[in-house]
């Protein structure tokens, strides 16, 4: 591509210059074997700092772009292939989830994924994935059937069940330092209509969210068609706190038993339940999660215990008092639940290296996000996120969770 090109519009540059997706790995081939032969730099011992970037989703510094250095964007790699079979849905890794849910919803079919249609592909799925039918069939890098990899040296190779295990493997949720993925397979099923949406409560029904949660994913019967996201979130322009459920059932049944204990919590300050489609029900989301705003996301994994997860939002509240007047603060601590019905889908595809055990019994995915403004009050943010974490794990040590 000329400079000339290179200042055009940046989509019909690439048209005019590449035609067809595999011609990208070829480029990222070549591009590594570029930025990984380059002569020694004294000052920066040799190395080339590059960060990929598929859909921009996670927020740390050198995550999804490098100062000082060299940023690969996979956006252009986005296309969303269906066999003809409709069992095997190929995905670039620029795509975002809402490029794949319009075009399987129309087809009656589905694929694990993410449950913010704005998320990118690559970063969710070597990350593990959790998707609203992580029941029915685990975690969404358990349902990858191939990864096409570009390696350190330029090859490009395709990782799977009988060709490269041990990296099909290390992809599945060990995230992407063993090489760029630009293709991911994955094993899809037929799906229609799904019930979904968001429950508002105020912070009072905290004591009958806990409650109904912890039963939830105590079942011993695990309904796999169920879902749920349990929020709380101190919004500071809103005033305080509030409680939340995102609640998905993946079939057409309205108002299920098995998530009546959230729907009938009162009082009761909205509701966006409905009978949708996935596009729909993952767009609803998309405005909690801005651009341009200051983020840090921490998770832990913990015992399912009603008093210890009240302790933990009680801790987060304390800290909070710190700095909850800091501008555009929005403070979120979410609990997702992790039972069998989830964890032991791993075994049956291959394994994956997340650790998480079936024999444990029902583990909680707890996880903080915080959103603000100004890099001013970084340090005092980070600060205060570690020290919740801390105590909530030197609590979860005594109690022996």
């Amino acid at each position: 591509m000329t400079d000339t090109e290179a200042t055009e519009d940046t989509d019909k540059a690439r048209t005019r210059c590449i035609n067809g997706e595999y011609f990208y790995g070829i480029i990222l081939s070549v591009a590594l074997r570029y930025l990984n032969y380059q002569p020694t730099n004294h000052a920066t011992k040799g190395d080339c700092q590059f960060a990929i970037r598929g859909g921009g989703h996670h927020p740390w510094a050198g995550s999804a772009n490098i100062e000082d250095g060299v940023t690969i964007d996979m956006s252009s790699i986005d296309a969303v292939d269906i066999a003809q079979s409709k069992k095997v849905v190929s995905v670039g890794a620029g795509a975002r989830w809402s490029d794949v849910y319009s075009k399987l919803d129309a087809l009656g079919i589905a694929v694990g994924g993410g449950r913010f249609s704005k998320v990118g592909v690559a970063g969710f799925i070597t990350g593990g994935g959790m998707s609203f039918f992580a029941p029915r069939y685990g975690f969404v890098c358990d349902q990858v059937q191939n990864f096409e990899v570009v390696l350190a040296d330029g090859q490009i190779v395709n990782a799977n069940a009988t060709s490269r295990a041990d990296l099909w493997f290390a992809l599945k949720g060990g995230s992407n330092n063993f090489g760029i993925v630009t293709r991911f397979d994955l094993k899809a099923f037929s799906q229609g209509k799904i019930w979904g949406g968001s429950v508002y409560n105020p912070i009072t029904t905290l004591p009958d969210q806990i409650q109904a949660f912890v039963e939830f994913n105590n079942a011993a019967s695990f309904d796999t068609n169920a879902a749920l996201i349990n929020i709380y979130a101190y919004i500071r322009h809103l005033g305080g706190w509030t409680a939340s459920n995102i609640l998905v059932y993946t079939k057409p049944e309205v108002n299920p038993r098995v998530l009546r204990p959230f729907t009938d919590i009162r009082p009761q300050l909205g509701s966006t339940m409905r009978l949708t489609n996935l596009s729909d029900v993952t767009h609803e989301q998309v405005h909690t999660a801005p651009v341009g705003v200051r983020q840090l996301f921490i998770t832990r994994t913990y015992g399912n215990d009603p008093h210890f997860l009240a302790q933990v939002f009680h801790i987060a509240n304390q800290t909070l008092q710190s700095f909850s007047s800091t501008p555009g603060l929005v403070y979120c601590l979410v609990y997702q639940p992790l039972p069998p019905a989830i964890t032991s889908h791993a075994a049956g595809s291959g394994g994956n290296p997340l650790g998480l055990d079936p024999a444990d019994g029902p583990q909680v995915l707890a996880i903080l996000t915080i959103q603000w403004s100004n890099a001013a009050n970084d340090n005092l943010i980070n600060s205060a996120a570690r020290k919740i974490w801390q105590q909530a794990d030197e609590l979860a040590a005594r109690m022996g969770l």
